[in-house]
């Protein structure tokens, strides 16, 4: 299911952005393309894995035919649980047990090219300073999201509370320009542990970000496709999950 050893990442930022690269691929498949996942978690199949790839990209599968495999395998037979829990539940088990398969490959690679005790615990911060896939599946952080939406900020319209606009271009008056670093300040202090209900990355200031209306998560507009201008023209915005969720007998 892998690539081969010798384009295996050997150094802590390698490493790190390997597990970078599967995360993301795991939260699409559990976030953005849930409709998609969904469906191919048949549980008439045989045992399936969830596989992220240093691509950013994700698959569900059999597992490995090799004994023992070349790298830890995911949890085995997530299709099964399917159609026995409640939706949100067994994606939640989903990302659980994602989340211990990225760390399994990531201090996999850490044994494997002789990391130290220096390395280990460098790469395990850089790995601990992101929410989990868990936290980023359910919501876990989405007490700040909910804040949002009764508090204005610098270039949200009134028509769509929980629209970010891009910044304002600088102004010519100095006294101007200083106030308004203070509110991109004020702004980052406010927004700055909002995470990307998508990427699970934080808020910055000059990316555009949009609110669901639905679950009130914040998301990068790249993350789900949605542009400035087409903002404009949404009433109601619903993220991927939530359309995925009422569309779904």
């Amino acid at each position: 299911m892998e690539v081969g050893a010798h384009n295996s990442p050997r150094t802590v930022e390698e490493v790190f952005r390997d597990f970078k690269g599967r995360r993301i691929g795991l939260i699409k498949a559990l976030t953005t393309d849930v409709e998609e996942f969904f469906q191919r978690c048949d549980p008439e199949k045989e045992n399936l894995c969830l596989y992220g790839f240093p691509t950013e990209q994700w698959e569900v599968n059999l597992p490995a035919e090799e004994v023992p495999p070349e790298l830890p395998e995911p949890a085995l037979g997530i299709n099964f649980a399917r159609d026995g829990m409640q939706e949100k539940d067994w994606l939640a088990l989903v990302a659980v047990h994602s989340d211990a398969w990225l760390l399994s490959v990531a201090f996999y690679f850490g044994a494997r090219f002789g990391f130290d005790k220096a390395d280990r615990k460098r790469l395990f911060n850089m790995i601990n300073d992101l929410p989990t896939i868990f936290e980023v599946v359910t919501g876990a952080s989405k007490t700040q999201f909910k804040d949002k939406s009764s508090v204005t900020t610098p270039g949200v319209t009134k028509a769509k509370p929980k629209m970010e606009k891009l910044p304002k271009p600088p102004t010519k008056d100095e006294g101007e320009a200083l106030d308004e670093e203070e509110e991109e300040e004020e702004d980052e202090e406010e927004h700055g542990d909002t995470l990307c209900g998508a990427c699970g990355e934080n808020y910055a200031h000059d990316e555009f970000w949009i609110c669901c209306d639905i679950c009130e998560r914040w998301f990068h507009g790249k993350c789900v496709k949605i542009t400035p201008a087409r903002a404009e023209h949404i009433k109601q915005y619903k993220c991927p999950s939530c359309s995925n969720k009422r569309a779904r007998p």
